[in-house]
């Protein structure tokens, strides 16, 4: 029987799916794949939280494809191996997907392709993870935004006119009815995580504005690391925003924006956006460093975010910029060695977004904080923090701090202007 495959990736849903939708839509049955791509498992720890959230989403959505006599395919491998053996099982007309735009996931989806079209199989790519993808808001030139507030209006701007589409509807009895062998965590090669994914919740939005700087008040959405995996749409999000949320639904923008910079500029992944930063010469103290992963600076925000991250794979917003302003400009190491910890530990780890905020941070980035702006964290910690109930939540005894904020502010300033020069 000719079937159509549709491959699962950063769209971990059955709701709202754009290639999913349009599989369904073929009149052929649909055969749901899912790889456990051995390159990007490579190197993560055997109890990895984000391994097991997808595990246990895939099984989430088994349950309810059982209604049907149907199951998702999990492989695991190398992607093109993968499609080469399901080429070779089933006969599948053509291959559905969700764009990525990361670089990894566009040379690895091109190499499907080639797979897949030497065999006269196309594979249908459609826009999903984003409202607009990175070649849709541009300048009059046609050249990409590198600052964000007039990509931000004219993303605004295309949104009036264009609106958010409607909700996709799946016809879950379209699946093709078959069952496969259903692999183990430990098959996979990894165990449960004690670490948990939250749900989001976007019920509070009218407050977040206001509360979304104080990290004792928990007042954010949780919502990252489901856009991450694509449990939920960000249609479905933005379909449930109000007039009044502009503050968050801003955040979604800087989400996309990040991801089309990405896109434009594929060497940030290991290079300053901005060269002219290229000449700064970074401490890479070890010790340092090893102090700010621990939550050891003797900087009560510093280490309680840091502490929250080892702990729980979450940072609060507020604190991340405060955490990776002190790794960078205070104790001078390189932003890749922050970025390449939090890709590490956060649930909600987005290689665009990832990257973005850190060079955003070390002022290397496109639109980034000046390099003469560095958080004081002391400050930092009055303004948000006042009463200091969040830093009590993680940080049981503060230490000595490792540096004096006046002396490390003046050494930052200096060895910034020198690397300017020297480029």
């Amino acid at each position: 029987m000719e079937i159509v495959a549709f491959w699962f990736r950063r769209d971990l849903r059955l709701e709202d799916n754009t290639a999913l939708s349009h599989a369904l839509k073929t009149g052929k049955k649909v055969l749901p794949v899912f790889i456990f791509d051995d390159q990007i498992l490579e190197g993560l720890p055997p109890d990895d939280a984000r391994v097991t959230f997808i595990y246990d989403t895939l099984c989430a959505m088994n349950v309810e494809l059982r209604r049907f006599q149907s199951q998702i395919c999990v492989r695991m491998g190398n992607p093109v191996l993968v499609w080469q053996q399901l080429l070779d099982e089933f006969e599948i007309s053509a291959i559905y997907i969700n764009e990525d735009y990361e670089p990894y996931a566009t040379a690895r989806d091109q190499a499907v392709s080639q797979l897949a079209e030497s065999k006269g199989v196309p594979l249908l790519r459609f826009k999903d993870q984003v409202v607009f993808s990175p070649t849709e808001i541009v300048k009059a030139d046609g050249l990409p935004y590198t600052i964000y507030t007039p990509y931000k209006n004219k993303w605004l701007a295309k949104y009036e006119e264009t609106k958010t589409p409607e909700l996709l509807e799946i016809d879950q009895t379209a699946f093709l009815q078959k069952t496969h062998d259903w692999p183990s965590l430990k098959a996979i090669g990894f165990v449960s995580s004690q670490i948990s994914v939250r749900p989001y919740d976007l019920s509070s939005l009218s407050d977040y504005s206001t509360l979304r700087d104080l990290p004792a008040e928990d007042a954010t959405s949780y919502l990252s690391v489901h856009l991450r995996f694509g449990t939920v749409s960000v249609r479905q999000v933005i379909k449930q925003l109000q007039g009044s949320d502009q503050v968050f639904l801003s955040e979604l923008i800087w989400r996309e924006f990040f991801m089309q910079i990405l896109y434009h500029f594929p060497e940030v992944v290991g290079r300053n956006f901005k060269s002219k930063y290229d000449g700064i010469q970074w401490r890479n103290n070890h010790d340092d460093f090893d102090k700010w992963k621990r939550g050891e600076t003797g900087y009560p925000l510093v280490d309680a975010g840091m502490k929250q991250l080892n702990q729980t794979g979450y940072m609060h917003n507020r604190v991340r910029m405060v955490v990776a302003s002190f790794l960078c400009k205070h104790l001078l190491i390189d932003w890749r060695w922050g970025e390449a910890y939090f890709a590490e530990k956060l649930l909600d780890y987005e290689l665009a977004s990832n990257n973005g905020n850190w060079q955003w941070s070390a002022g290397t980035g496109c639109d980034a904080s000046p390099y003469f702006r560095i958080f004081n964290p002391t400050a930092q910690l009055k303004k948000f923090d006042p009463k200091m109930q969040y830093v009590k939540k993680w940080v049981m005894e503060c230490s000595s701090p490792i540096v004096d904020h006046a002396v490390a502010r003046d050494r930052a300033l200096r060895v910034y202007k020198e690397g300017l020069r020297a480029n």
